[in-house]
């Protein structure tokens, strides 16, 4: 092959993979997003029944329009996005971003309670988001002649169903489901801008509601009226957060990629949707009639079809995003353990959850039954996303002043003040149902606190040895005990106090091998990386062996301790029995049960295990 000949394949090849990458970003990062068209107009314009003139139409689309600008685009694709490293991003990797750069320990603390609370509201929102994207489209089919009969119960079984199918496809991955949803979505974009422009031409004048001063006019003209406004724009922003915490999953470019193609599509059909409402406005689900207007009668249940997949889809996004910010809250010792498969060869944070999987679906099909119809649910819809986009934007913030960074640190300041008002517009949803996104919200932010608080209690409570106080007492068991053959492995936290259990199992039980090798696991800043080696002699038989891994790795230990030659006749470990009266620590004590150990979760050897077990009274 000539060089020329040679350069046109390796540009070709390169253009494959991007285009894959970015067709993978649509099935997995875009879903959600990409179907706030079905509801949010027919939200503003139908349930908050705001007139449909002119002036309100052109200044609710610019309002939209440059929510997607500012809160999207610039928050999220530019500012957030270049905060990751090698790919991983998510609440959580702001926190391990800012945190070190700290240097006031109440700042750290505040900071990590404030990233335990958005990580929270972000499994609130992945909870609601599959609820209402998949009732708004099931509730198309009474457009469909024949199905116009249905009842609300119908309507929310066949939405539980397709929630059902779509929980039980993620087991497959999501490297597999981006390349099944991918094109799927491909054609829903596609769909949006084509319909749009058509949309477009019965009223060209639309086109000068890009102008941001029509969203202004339109705020300055109705005072108060605008907050609720505001409370159902931003649904037109759901699931933007998902372009961050869905980094791990494919990595910066594929997804800012995608997202030129998408923004250009949602313009166009948010653009489209206000032209149509100015030629129709008597309109009721404005998107659908707005597609049927151009389609013969014989596309309309295709095109329903392929709604009802896209909203299936949408879910998708913020599924595969929890999942990922899950497991770096395993990693980071912030969520309990519980059981992980890795489901990609190629990127290590690409991970299924089947506990949180499950757990999941049993509240998506509780919000669907509970609501039963799409405006229920959207008028509690936007609480919980419009806070997690607050956290987002004051870590951000953080993190440029403190590097210096100061034109960017203002933008992101700015964007504190454009998500305060969309948070206290959202604040009125509360007693339309909001509050139930909250409630659920409240639950894993009390795992976290239980667990994290409870943890720190526990080894307090185990009243570990000074590292100084322990050599001593090594030194003197080493010499003067009968030492067993071969080598044994105890894994501790921290290496400046030695574990109650290690401290046990070698002078009250006296058992002391002849090599006794302390392992430590590092969980590092960076993203990625596994690296193992000796530190050096303690004392005589007693070495320490250090594991540094990034936040986002699915470490094998076992694979590292065998590239370094190590094979232990035993591995000890520790295991608490808890007593308590007290309610917290039951709680507590009941997930600590219901977890895996460390040796369970990084499926150590099961015939070299051995566990001490500790009576600790909380």
């Amino acid at each position: 092959m000539s060089m020329p000949q040679q350069l046109v394949s390796e540009q070709m090849s390169r253009l494959r993979v991007a285009a894959s990458g970015i067709i993978k970003s649509l099935g997995i990062v875009f879903g959600d997003i990409g179907t706030s068209p079905l509801y949010t107009f027919t939200t503003i314009f139908g349930i908050l029944m705001i007139p449909r003139t002119q002036a309100n139409i052109f200044g609710v689309v610019s309002l939209i329009i440059w929510t997607l600008v500012l809160v999207v685009t610039v928050q999220y694709a530019w500012l957030a996005m270049s905060l990751g490293r090698k790919g991983e991003g998510g609440i959580i990797a702001l926190k391990e971003l800012l945190v070190p750069m700290l240097k006031n320990p109440r700042q750290a603390m505040g900071i990590t309670l404030l990233s335990f609370v958005g990580f929270s509201l972000f499994i609130g929102d992945g909870i609601i988001t599959p609820a209402v994207t998949i009732l708004s489209a099931v509730e198309g089919l009474l457009l469909i002649p024949g199905c116009a009969g249905l009842g609300s119960s119908s309507l929310t079984l066949i939405a539980a169903l397709i929630c059902i199918g779509l929980f039980v496809f993620q087991s497959r991955g999501t490297e597999k489901v981006g390349s099944a949803f991918g094109p799927i979505m491909l054609i829903w974009f596609s769909s949006l801008l084509i319909f749009g422009a058509l949309a477009i031409g019965l009223h060209p004048s639309v086109l000068q509601a890009v102008n941001p001063a029509y969203a202004l006019a339109f705020l300055w003209a109705h005072g108060f009226l605008s907050f609720f406004v505001l409370s159902a724009v931003i649904l037109c922003a759901t699931g933007g957060e998902a372009l961050y915490a869905d980094m791990g999953h494919l990595g910066r470019k594929p997804i800012t990629r995608a997202w030129v193609f998408v923004f250009i599509s949602l313009v166009s059909c948010y653009l489209g949707q206000a032209a149509f409402l100015l030629y129709a406005p008597g309109s009721k689900q404005i998107f659908l009639e707005m597609v049927f207007s151009f389609l013969p009668s014989i596309l309309h249940v295709p095109f329903l079809i392929l709604v009802i997949m896209a909203t299936a889809i949408a879910s998708q996004a913020l599924i595969s995003a929890i999942f990922s910010l899950v497991y770096q809250g395993i990693a980071i010792h912030m969520l309990p353990m519980v059981r992980v498969e890795y489901t990609s060869s190629k990127l290590r944070s690409q991970v299924y959850i089947g506990f949180v999987n499950w757990v999941l679906l049993c509240f998506v099909l509780f919000m669907i039954f509970n609501f039963k119809t799409s405006e229920n649910l959207v008028s509690a819809y936007g609480m919980v996303v419009t806070g997690d986009m607050m956290i987002t934007s004051i870590m951000m913030t953080m993190i440029y002043y403190l590097r210096k960074r100061y034109l960017r640190s203002s933008i992101a300041a700015f964007l504190i003040f454009i998500n305060g008002m969309f948070l206290s517009a959202a604040l009125l949803k509360l007693p339309d149902g909001a509050y139930w996104s909250l409630l659920i919200a409240l639950i894993p932010l009390s795992i976290i606190l239980i667990y994290t608080y409870g943890q720190r209690r526990l080894y307090g409570l185990q009243k570990p040895m000074p590292m100084d106080a322990f050599l001593e007492r090594y030194t003197l068991a080493y010499k003067g005990l009968r030492k067993l053959k071969g080598s044994a492995l105890f894994f501790v936290r921290d290496l400046n106090a030695m574990q109650a259990y290690v401290v046990q199992t070698m002078f009250e039980k006296h058992i002391i091998y002849e090599e006794n090798i302390i392992i430590s696991v590092v969980t590092c800043d960076n993203p990625f990386g596994i690296t193992g080696r000796f530190k050096g002699d303690l004392a005589e038989g007693l070495r320490i062996f250090e594991i540094r891994r990034g936040y986002m790795e699915l470490l094998d230990i076992d694979r590292v301790l065998h590239s370094a030659a190590i094979d232990p006749q035993v591995i000890f470990y520790g295991l608490e029995a808890i007593m308590t009266k007290n309610v917290i620590w039951k709680i507590y004590a009941a997930i600590k049960l219901l977890s895996p150990t460390f040796v369970q979760f990084y499926r150590l050897p099961p015939d070299k295990l051995h566990g001490i077990v500790s009576l600790v009274e909380m």
